[in-house]
């Protein structure tokens, strides 16, 4: 068994790519390792990266293919042999095969005779493979962005290529990639070791020379050399402790090959700015830590990742450098606070028809108008469903919630986009009710962030990403693929988590009526806007609530081949199909359902022969109905009514416990009746019966799309 290794050395790559394409790299790899039967049983695969390369260590690596033996089969025996001599069709096929005529012989299938050999298939060397496979490999790796760079040259990557190593344990395997052949050679830390080139003398040894090149090439060990480093810094400040923040650990990860901390300090004047403000300077513009004290509260102080070992001296300099960096940021900020409150919100509405929210639709002016009549749309469906708001704070929000993109620090600061509205809101004396609205209108950005706490909140955001996904549908741009240039995916993910997770009387169907009206988008595309919506619920519960694919496909698909329309998708409430999927999930376990699941697959697979062969279905006539098989089905199907009651009262438990019960009816039916049988009258009164039986127990899930088996 031998080790493999693949570096890859390349200029800086963004941080924010890095870890997608170290995977893609393994993945790859070890697809091309086990395709070519070069991995043993219990092999490893490691992945590394940093800033300037992605590598690959594979462990338990065969020198090469085993030889296979490959029977092959060739033209037939009579064109193949004419008086038992072999004709030029015999000896080309024994020329391909690398056996000698002599040795082919008579194969007989249900086709006829043929001529067959068997083939002795010489296995590869490794180097070999991986010298043609891996070029091809590297190249196909995903980028979002990437980059030609070298003239008249057709390949592309993220960043120019400058080494390369590929290592069978101590020997190199003679890859070349865009003109840069392997070698043994890798780089260290650009600072701290310079361009020396690393020696590599074995495989199994790259993790710890470059360590000794000041290079940390394991991601989860940079990762936690950063967060001691922060918890180290911090403790010299009595009470002091930093601010978690994982996106921002994930992102110093990848800036850095050899990381340390500094703590620096910052003027407590400055703390008279919010929180946000001051957090996103040094967060989104430094790529600093924040620190806070014992309450929680923003303290003076920051904390560095840098990207080098430094003596005191030098940290000094550094801390200093960083510190007048962070001041001059937060004088902008403070300028533009003090700047921004001369023009109050309200003063500012006329001037967002100067701010071009899109070409082929109109400006910000334009897109508030529609939010305020959409918001006000929406607020007439919840507040007739009992739900207690207030609505004038409502359109108030909405009148105001695009103002702060005329303002200087959005415009210096524009991830504060709508947080700065609220902000504003409140210094200026407007009601709590609408800066907070105005605040959480952009929340929740992704399935992990919170939902808006108030309704008022919950509605300017669902009617501020209804009108943009109306809107852009209406003009062709929804999204295709990995293509999705204004965001419209997070807009419905973040309206099916506002819906999922308040408590809004509010369903997908309550939407549409309301703001179908009033939108300029034609039948088709609103029905684009229905199915894209939809699909963000299914979305929703696999990815946010960890449910399995076949209960999603199966509480959404409830009534998709029967009369349910009071059940649909869009018509209930995303909390009760949440409910559906989690008693569904529940009940899964138990034999009678899953024997019953299995019955309703068959049903529906009958009724779609029925459906192609063209047979009626008739009622389910009780005299047709003869035997004790199809009567006892027949007199389950009267649970239907108790069941439909269960579900009407959101009792899923209860109604799938009762709809378990039908396991001895459809077995005993089954077994001893023929369905499609040769009397076209029984037929269709057989058929009749199946089909109200998966009409009336078919509302809570589809439950033919369960996997049983």
């Amino acid at each position: 068994m031998a080790n493999f290794l693949l570096e890859i050395g390349l200029e800086e790559i963004p941080a924010r790519m890095i870890a997608g394409a170290e995977a893609e790299l393994g993945r790859r790899v070890t697809e091309l390792l086990t395709r070519e039967r070069l991995l043993s049983e219990g092999a490893k695969v490691t992945t590394f990266s940093t800033p300037r390369r992605l590598a690959v260590l594979a462990e338990g690596v065969l020198a090469g293919q085993a030889d296979t033996e490959e029977q092959l089969t060739g033209p037939s025996w009579k064109i193949a042999f004419k008086d038992d001599a072999p004709t030029a069709a015999a000896e080309a096929f024994a020329k391909k095969a690398g056996v000698a005529v002599n040795d082919l012989e008579k194969v007989t299938t249900p086709k006829g005779e043929y001529v067959g050999a068997k083939a002795q298939r010489k296995g590869r060397a490794t180097a070999e493979i991986l010298a043609g496979e891996l070029p091809k490999e590297v190249l196909a790796i995903y980028w979002a962005k990437n980059m030609y760079w070298r003239a008249s040259k057709p390949e592309r990557f993220v960043r120019p290529l400058r080494w390369l190593v590929a290592l069978l344990d101590s020997e190199i395997v003679p890859v070349e990639i865009t003109g840069i052949a392997a070698r043994r050679a890798s780089r260290g830390h650009r600072v701290l070791h310079g361009e020396k080139p690393v020696e590599i003398a074995v495989a199994g040894g790259y993790v710890e020379a470059l360590r000794g090149a000041k290079v940390v090439v394991e991601v989860s060990e940079r990762r936690q050399l950063i967060r001691k480093a922060l918890d180290k810094a911090t403790r010299t400040v009595a009470g002091a402790r930093w601010r978690e923040d994982e996106p921002l650990v994930e992102t110093v990860t990848h800036l850095t090959e050899w990381p340390s901390v500094i703590l620096g300090d910052f003027e407590p004047e400055y703390l008279t700015l919010p929180e946000e403000v001051l957090v996103t300077v040094m967060r989104d513009h430094q790529k600093y830590f924040a620190v806070e004290g014992a309450e929680g509260k923003l303290a003076p102080h920051f904390l560095a990742v840098l990207n080098t070992e430094v003596d005191a001296e030098g940290e000094a300099i550094i801390r200093h450098g960083n510190a007048k960096v962070l001041r001059a940021r937060f004088k902008d900020a403070q300028f533009f606070w003090d700047f921004d409150q001369k023009v109050p919100l309200a003063e500012r509405v006329e001037s967002l028809k100067a701010v071009t929210y899109h070409k082929d639709l109109g400006n910000y002016y334009w897109k508030t108008e529609e939010n305020l009549v959409v918001a006000g749309r929406l607020a007439s469906v919840v507040k007739a469903a009992g739900v207690a708001f207030d609505e004038a704070a409502l359109l108030k929000a909405a009148e105001l919630a695009k103002t702060d993109l005329t303002t200087e620090l959005v415009k210096e600061f524009t991830e504060l986009q709508g947080i700065i509205g609220g902000l504003y809101a409140r210094a200026q004396g407007l009601d709590e009710t609408v800066a907070k609205a105005i605040y959480d209108q952009y929340t929740p950005a992704s399935t992990e962030d919170a939902i808006p706490t108030t309704v008022e909140g919950q509605l300017l955001g669902l009617a501020d990403r209804i009108q943009t996904i109306t809107a852009m549908f209406g003009i062709g741009f929804k999204p295709t693929g990995s293509k999705d240039p204004f965001a419209l995916r997070r807009a419905g993910n973040g309206i099916i988590k506002i819906l999922a997770e308040s408590d809004l009387e509010l369903t997908l169907d309550g939407i549409y009526s309301a703001i179908y009206p009033i939108l300029k988008i034609s039948g088709p595309s609103f029905n684009e806007v229905q199915v894209f919506l939809g699909e963000r619920v299914k979305s929703y519960l696999m990815e946010a609530r960890g449910f399995a694919y076949d209960v999603v496909n199966a509480v959404t698909s409830a009534g998709s081949m029967v009369v349910v329309t009071e059940f649909t998708l869009g018509a209930e409430n995303v909390r009760h199909t949440i409910a559906r999927a989690e008693a569904l999930t529940a009940a899964r376990g138990s034999e009678d359902f899953v024997a019953v699941s299995a019955a309703f697959k068959r049903i529906k697979n009958i009724l779609r022969q029925a459906e192609e062969k063209k047979f009626e279905i008739g009622a389910a006539d009780g005299a047709k109905l003869a035997s004790e098989a199809q009567k006892l089905l027949a007199h389950a199907d009267e649970l239907a009514p108790k069941v439909r009651k269960y579900r009407e009262d959101h009792a899923y438990t209860e109604a799938l416990s009762e709809i378990a019960t039908l396991r001895p009816s459809v077995d005993a039916f089954f077994d001893k009746v023929m369905v499609l049988d040769n009397d076209p009258a029984v037929r269709g009164a057989n058929l009749g019966l199946i089909a109200s039986v998966l009409e009336g127990f078919s509302g809570i899930a589809d439950f033919s799309e369960i996997v049983t088996g």
